[in-house]
């Protein structure tokens, strides 16, 4: 069987209520990881390095990697890349929960398929307060030519879920310091690169949402990393200058509807029977 790394980067501002319940979800998978690493991007409040501490001292394949100043996720996954010698590696957010099965699925849909190199999954999303209530089911296209051709307008996998042949990943330049879009980066130069996609249909990774989320992708900031993003796929060769205008366009004005219409589009837009 091939080996696994799960990786779950950890910072100043993660809930330490969410991350103990994203880390005993990695601990608890039927298959387990040969190795969990977490990453610690820059100094983070007691209880929230108390949480780490407790997993660490429990679960023995654990093991922490300290860097000195928050560095932001692209520039922190990519020094845990640096220290990942398994086949393969599987991400979970801080604040995301894995379903107990995800890893043994991925890991068998990739034996019996082993020209994928990216491996993703459909989501349940629940809110803060209820991780057992699914308000919905994110989902994206499945198959390699449906995924490339989704990529030129929007994130084709969802990163929470995903599992990555490690090699793979280092060949197409690893995770880069793209501000609020490191997963969409990768995915275009992986993309380009001639690396092959798929994702499962079954949400295997559940997904918290709320106001937080809506606000971080309409926050200050993303105008600027949009229009970064949209330079990036035209110079990796996704789309072209006119395309990536019209991306900006659309994507600017989704982000600025009223939070209220902003959700019912999201829904729409992702919502498997909504």
């Amino acid at each position: 069987m091939p080996t696994l790394t799960a990786l779950v980067t950890v910072y100043h501002g993660n809930n330490p209520d969410h991350l103990r319940q994203a880390l005993n979800s990695v601990a608890g998978q039927t298959r387990p990881a040969e190795e969990i690493l977490i990453v610690r991007d820059g100094p983070v409040p007691d209880d929230v390095a108390t949480v780490v501490a407790d997993f660490l001292a429990e679960n023995p394949s654990a093991r922490q990697l300290e860097l000195p100043v928050n560095r932001g996720l692209g520039p922190a996954s990519q020094s845990a890349l640096d220290e990942i010698d398994t086949d393969y590696f599987a991400r979970l957010d801080a604040d995301d929960i894995a379903e107990p099965e995800r890893f043994a699925v991925q890991l068998t849909y990739l034996a019996e398929h082993p020209e994928i190199d990216v491996l993703g999954t459909a989501m349940s999303e629940f809110t803060d307060d209820d991780p057992d209530t699914v308000t919905g089911v994110r989902t994206l296209p499945e198959d390699h030519d449906a995924i490339a051709r989704y990529a030129r307008i929007n994130t084709p996998v969802n990163h929470p879920s995903v599992m990555l042949r490690t090699s793979a990943v280092r060949r197409a330049g690893g995770y880069r310091d793209v501000h609020f879009m490191e997963d969409y980066d990768l995915w275009a130069r992986m993309l380009t690169g001639g690396a092959r996609f798929h994702n499962l249909p079954e949400p295997l990774t559940r997904f918290r949402t709320g106001d937080e989320m809506f606000a971080r992708r309409t926050g200050r900031g993303m105008f600027t990393a949009e229009r970064q993003m949209q330079r990036n796929l035209v110079d990796y060769g996704l789309v072209g200058p006119g395309r990536a205008l019209l991306n900006l366009g659309v994507r600017t004005l989704y982000r600025a509807l009223p939070p209220r219409l902003l959700k019912s589009v999201y829904r729409t837009l992702f919502h498997r029977g909504d």
